[in-house]
């Protein structure tokens, strides 16, 4: 997206045309995307390409029960390397592994040396005087992990809806341990048919609510250490039951990996002088229900 004459984003979050049950969270991860999009143009103009880039992207998918217990949790990443400079093309990626690595299964591409990445953390071709190929982003490395460990969960959600006379309180709750910076962090829930719309009460950030979908949208935007936890009060007119308020969903974006790997230098295999490199590191959410 250019953005270039694109007008100053609204509070709210847009929501395109699009139905069924994930409509709201594409309309999410859009708005989000479209923002990302139009700084990453932004910074692009002026930034000189680096010989080499390295780019860290993780997708993310959870699934939590309402009563807080998680389901099912996977996180999938890949590291691709692309070169821009064809000079600098015959190089190796030297990798700092933490004690977060385990669990995960890694998988290098059927060129990488598997043996090297396996006994020295360096991701290099099996021919190390061939040339990575120029102007083209290759995956180089994978890695993926199933867990079912809670305290593996970057933000859990707490929703209490309770009937009081003719109205339902529903109090939501997040709450993170602090350890990753979590950016534009939307929680979206679903609401009851209703005649009037909800009345929140109470709120830590932004909210706003789509009456088309039946959706409110909590934004909560920075969920960092000294951002850990926030609530909200909904008053409904109406005698709600509990499973009218879910599933809710989740979306946020992070630089901070799953994962515990960190490139410390790409060095030639001719001489091993230093490449000057570069990057983005990125995590993503797939799916992220209460369900």
């Amino acid at each position: 997206s250019s953005g270039g004459g694109r007008a100053a984003p609204a509070k709210g979050l847009k929501l395109g045309a699009k139905k069924g049950a994930n409509a709201f969270l594409d309309a999410l991860k859009a708005d989000t995307v479209d923002l990302a999009a139009e700084e990453a143009s932004t910074a692009g103009a002026v930034a000189p390409q680096d010989p080499i880039c390295i780019t860290v992207q993780e997708h993310v998918s959870v699934e939590m029960s309402r009563d807080g217990a998680l389901n099912s949790m996977e996180v999938q990443g890949t590291m691709t390397l692309e070169v821009n400079n064809e000079d600098e093309a015959c190089v190796r990626v030297h990798l700092a592994q933490g004690e977060a690595c385990a669990g995960f299964q890694m998988k290098t591409h059927p060129n990488i040396d598997k043996a090297l990445f396996n006994g020295e953390g360096i991701l290099g071709l099996k021919q190390p005087d061939r040339p990575f190929p120029t102007g083209t982003a290759l995956g180089v490395l994978k890695w993926r992990k199933q867990t079912q460990d809670e305290s593996e969960v970057p933000l859990t959600i707490n929703c209490w809806p309770s009937v009081s006379g003719s109205e339902t309180y529903v109090n939501v709750e997040y709450e993170s341990d602090g350890t990753r910076d979590l950016h534009n962090t939307v929680i979206a829930i679903p609401m009851p048919p209703c005649r009037d719309p909800p009345n929140v009460t109470q709120v830590d950030g932004d909210y706003r609510f789509d009456a088309r979908q039946g959706v409110l949208f909590w934004d909560v935007g920075l969920v960092d250490a000294s951002n850990t936890t926030g609530s909200m009060e909904i008053v409904l007119a109406t005698q709600a039951d509990e499973s009218s308020v879910f599933p809710i969903q989740v979306n946020f974006d992070s630089a901070s990996t799953f994962v515990d790997l960190a490139v410390t230098q790409v060095l030639s295999t001719a001489d091993d002088t230093p490449t000057k490199y570069g990057g983005s590191t990125k995590v993503v959410v797939d799916s992220y229900e209460i369900v």
